[in-house]
């Protein structure tokens, strides 16, 4: 090879010579950036993304179907719209609003109940049988100024 054509291949060899640092320093650099970190305590991670509420069935299921008491029917399914008023329910303790219903006695405020009355489902939208509703239906209305007596389990 002469001399004139080994100077005209000097700048090709920078040239990949360049190129074969710079790749080098970019495989360098990724693995570096790429590195797995370090994860910190697991049990604080843990905490962090754990849910906000948790669902106790054992709780829920404490009291069976026909077992649970008013305040049990009234806490499930009546206290959304009783405990604000929501679409025109009397709210509990409201003498004024459950005066009316009360005159009926508790076979005028079950018939409502059963069947539904005005925005309020049948049931109240709940799952109870009638003595479960009957004790809901006493535990409203003596909360709300009422004398009413409880039936009797069937």
């Amino acid at each position: 090879m002469t001399q004139e054509s080994k100077e005209s291949l000097r700048p090709f060899a920078l040239l990949i010579g360049g190129m074969v640092v710079l790749i080098v320093f970019a495989v360098v650099l990724a693995s570096l950036i790429g590195a797995k970190p370090k994860i910190e305590d697991e049990e604080a991670v843990n905490d962090r993304i754990a849910p906000l509420a948790k669902v106790d069935l054992a709780a829920a299921g404490a009291a069976t179907a026909g077992d649970r008491t008013g305040e049990q029917i009234y806490q499930a399914a009546c206290q959304a719209c009783h405990a604000t008023g929501a679409a025109g329910a009397p709210k509990l303790g409201d003498k004024a609003a459950w005066a009316p219903r009360l005159g009926q006695g508790l076979a005028g405020l079950l018939k409502s109940v059963a069947n539904g009355k005005n925005a309020m489902p049948p049931k109240g939208g709940s799952d109870a049988n009638e003595t479960e509703l009957a004790r809901a239906t006493v535990f409203m209305a003596n909360q709300s100024g009422g004398k009413l007596k409880e039936p009797a389990a069937k």
